[in-house]
């Protein structure tokens, strides 16, 4: 029994490993096969994505392993998959490989085929070891993959100066943001210490969510900590103020904002928060700072989709508003709004992929994306129109979709907090959504 879990183990360092791999033929393999190269190149993530699913009915999580990284500072790779993790890897393996079969159709005659599926498998495999990472020191490593690697992929057109200036936007964002989140982990690695943790020990994050939060939410590095790593996952995540580079970021190639901008990179920052919530949560400033944060967000963040005619950015300012509602949720902190963090994030992943998707194909047929002048497009892409239907629908939550239930958890969260003014944002919110749902996916056919 310990071999088999030692096996299993060793599995989820080669999930982690394997984007990596299968990034190197890439560029062979679509001088090659051409426009079914991203067919090959799905095979891995398929392959990763069928493994993870044999474990969404188990009860032998979660499944932990660690390798010695540097002995002499006691720095492990520490890799856990419980239910949070095992649902990012999930939605992280299987968008991806759609993104790549849909790249190679998408990328038709593109000798850069081949570059733009090398740097997609390079980011699945940052993704999936930052979520699967039971160790800060592991995430944060991770995490700054996924900075660099998005920098390549959001500035994949380099001959375009504004598709440059993007990529330095995001990096610059992001990679600030990262170094705050850094200074916030080692600071809550040094309280972990003076709260009794061994040194080689103080890192790994399961240990840290099983501390006495009583004694850590009273530890002088509690609030520094907590404001630091706040400001790296809104960097990530995109949550106002720092919410301008991704708009700008619809520059890139349609497979990488169906990828990074929908269910992958923007989701970062929400992961770390729901990952460290066991010990950082319960606090008024731990509320305060996500309801607040959260709320700021969505308000925003539909207030600029609303007025918007390019329809990427429709879609990017309308993922700003799901990323403050999911925020805005785990400020929470009831186990309600938690699962409904987590169905909501599920569901906002799976329809905007693709309309992302549907967008790029309308661009593509009529070489605009100005919903201006966009219209009658059923009668030419009757098959297209039908997926941007259901995908409006299911962001609309109208039911039985997905999103319908996303959306009944949602609002069952916000009338368990009590907050009326809360209540009413969510409302204003999710209308706008929907209003945004109908201009992209209606309006056009």
């Amino acid at each position: 029994m310990a071999d088999a879990r030692i096996d299993r183990g060793l599995m989820m360092f080669w999930i982690v490993i394997l984007p990596f791999v299968a990034a190197l033929p890439a560029v062979w393999a679509a001088r090659r096969l051409g426009d079914h190269a991203g067919w090959l190149m799905a095979v891995i993530p398929l392959g990763i994505a069928g493994w993870l699913s044999t474990w969404v009915a188990s009860d032998q999580l979660p499944l932990q392993q660690a390798w010695a990284w540097v002995p002499g500072m006691g720095v492990e790779l520490a890799l856990r998959l419980d239910g949070l993790s095992l649902t990012f890897a999930l939605l992280i393996s299987f968008i991806g490989a759609l993104v790549l079969i849909y790249a190679g159709g998408y990328m038709h005659g593109d000798d850069r085929a081949g570059r733009l599926m090398a740097l997609l498998l390079i980011f699945m495999g940052a993704m999936i070891g930052l979520v699967l990472a039971d160790d800060l020191i592991s995430l944060f490593v991770f995490w700054e993959l996924t900075s660099i690697s998005s920098f390549l992929l959001i500035g994949f057109n380099h001959q375009d100066a504004g598709a440059r200036k993007s990529a330095r936007r995001a990096l610059l964002v992001t990679s600030g943001g990262g170094l705050a989140l850094l200074a916030g982990l080692l600071l809550l690695i040094m309280a972990a210490v003076d709260l009794g943790a061994a040194a080689g020990q103080a890192g790994r994050i399961s240990m840290i969510n099983q501390m006495d939060t009583a004694a850590l939410h009273h530890h002088a590095y509690y609030t520094p900590a907590l404001l630091l790593i706040l400001l790296g996952a809104m960097s990530k995540s995109a949550l106002v103020p720092l919410h301008f580079w991704l708009p700008d970021a619809m520059s890139a190639p349609t497979p990488v904002s169906a990828y990074l901008h929908s269910a992958t990179m923007v989701k970062a920052g929400v992961y770390l928060l729901a990952r460290l919530s066991p010990a950082m949560s319960g606090t008024s400033l731990w509320h305060d700072l996500l309801v607040g944060f959260g709320a700021a967000t969505m308000l925003i963040a539909v207030a600029m989709a609303i007025g918007q005619h390019d329809l990427k950015r429709i879609l990017a300012y309308s993922t700003v508003a799901v990323l403050g509602i999911l925020v805005m949720l785990l400020g929470h902190g009831t186990d309600l709004a938690v699962k409904a963090a987590v169905v909501f994030l599920v569901a906002h992943a799976l329809y905007k992929a693709a309309l992302f998707m549907v967008v790029g194909i309308i661009d593509h047929a009529t070489h605009t994306r100005d919903v201006r002048q966009l219209h009658g497009l059923r009668r030419m892409m009757p098959i297209t129109a039908t997926a941007a239907l259901i995908a409006a629908l299911s962001k609309a939550g109208a039911p039985p979709l997905f999103g319908f239930i996303g959306k009944e958890k949602f609002y069952l969260a916000k009338v368990d907090t009590e907050s009326i003014v809360l209540i009413i944002v969510a409302v204003v919110t999710n209308v706008v959504l929907v209003a945004t749902a109908l201009m992209v996916a209606v309006w056009p056919f």
